[in-house]
């Protein structure tokens, strides 16, 4: 039997574009608002043509509405992908409102942290809980579907899972959940969750609601957040990571990564450039992509993000099927889903995979990256840049 793992890669199927790293928010667990690109070395709409079709795009940053040809960026994709999802803060509401009015079947995924006061501490922006909900609740009205909003469980906020869930629930939106990390993407290499106990217990009682509910997905998604209790733990992953396989990002500057998860201290390749090729299969059959699928294949670190756990939940569908029946018989029986024991899914994935090894061989400080001295940015028009959003945001 072959293995999974080691077969020649197919084409991708997700794809997530970072359009910037211009942001005006000042999240407490981000600094790419302190490492911003340049307008003029951003991707553009045209060179995105090169990509494949897809089944789903999510369009991130950095906040993509800082973008002035967003909706050009949103046409181009609207060619590839069956399915976009745009990741904001929700701060530009008439932008966004003007996306959607242009693009009904758009979906927003508004970032919100906590309830008013923790939001508003944790991204940096006064009144910004209110704006994203405000946003939020204009899509609605306009009959928009595909609209929720998402919460990084970090220290200070996971007291808040629980009434944001229910808020969710209560506006009929999407609710969707993460816990924070390090990565060369958030500039942070000290995202680390120390108070596990209270953490986990959060989401515990999550997993627990989830699964009274209806609707399948629900059910998966506790399934998910399973996956986050797994990682706070620092456990290898319930199913292993297949980046660059099924899905994949692409940074402003055309590079394209496995993820976003990538740090220096454990590794970080680039499976090349879109700008530098003359077809997307050129380059995602390259020898340099097999190199970086094949380090994905021992990778070290135990991420369990959406963009790398979503592809394989569907792969080995079996793997978490079988949780959700024995945990939905449990729930409608008035039984306890017990999240102290976590599956493993053997499916063939390397053993190295996961088992954080090597993470402490250098400093902290030496492994966050300064995109602005990779790209020759100056300082001071580094600082000019920030200020200019600033301004613009005020």
């Amino acid at each position: 039997m072959t293995d999974t793992n080691t077969e020649r890669a197919g084409m991708p199927t997700d794809v997530s574009i970072i359009t910037t790293y211009r942001c005006q928010m000042r999240c407490k667990m981000c600094d790419i608002w302190d490492h911003p690109t340049r307008k003029k070395d951003e991707i553009t709409a045209k060179e995105l043509e090169i990509l494949p079709k897809f089944k789903f795009a999510n369009i991130t940053g950095g906040e993509p509405f800082v973008r002035s040809d967003l909706e050009d960026i949103i046409e181009v994709m609207y060619t590839k992908a069956d399915r976009i999802v745009i990741s904001t803060s929700g701060w530009h509401t008439k932008k966004i409102i003007q996306m959607a009015e242009r693009f009904p079947d758009i979906g927003i995924r508004v970032s919100i942290e906590g309830l008013p006061i923790m939001n508003d501490e944790l991204r940096g922006r006064e009144g910004g809980f209110d704006r994203g909900l405000r946003t939020l609740m204009s899509l609605k009205e306009m009959g928009i579907k595909d609209i929720g909003f998402g919460q990084t469980v970090s220290n200070k906020n996971s007291h808040d899972l629980l009434p944001l869930y229910e808020l969710s629930r209560s506006l009929g939106m999407e609710f969707a959940t993460a816990s924070f990390h390090n990565s060369f993407y958030f500039h942070r290499g000290d995202n680390v969750v120390t108070n596990k106990d209270e953490v986990i217990a959060n989401f515990s009682e999550l997993i627990e609601r989830l699964m009274k509910e209806n609707k399948p997905k629900s059910w998966f998604r506790a399934f998910f957040n399973l996956g986050l209790i797994n990682y706070i733990k620092e456990n290898p992953r319930m199913l292993p990571c297949e980046a660059g396989t099924a899905n994949f990002f692409i940074e402003p500057y055309g590079d394209v990564y496995p993820c976003n998860g990538l740090e220096e201290r454990y590794w970080k390749e680039s499976m090349g450039n879109i700008r530098e090729c003359s077809s997307f299969e050129e380059l995602w059959f390259s020898g340099q992509a097999e190199n970086v699928r094949a380090k994905v294949r021992t990778c070290p670190k135990n991420c369990w993000m959406v963009g790398t756990a979503a592809p394989v939940m569907k792969k080995y569908i079996k793997h978490p099927l079988k949780w959700v029946v024995k945990n939905k018989v449990k729930s409608l029986l008035g039984k306890p889903i017990c999240t102290d024991t976590v599956p493993t899914c053997s499916v063939g994935q390397d053993p190295l995979q996961g088992d954080l090894r090597g993470g402490d061989t250098l400093p902290i400080k030496e492994n966050t990256i300064n995109v602005s001295s990779i790209n020759n940015m100056p300082e001071k028009e580094r600082l000019d840049i920030i200020e200019e959003i600033e301004q613009e945001n005020l």
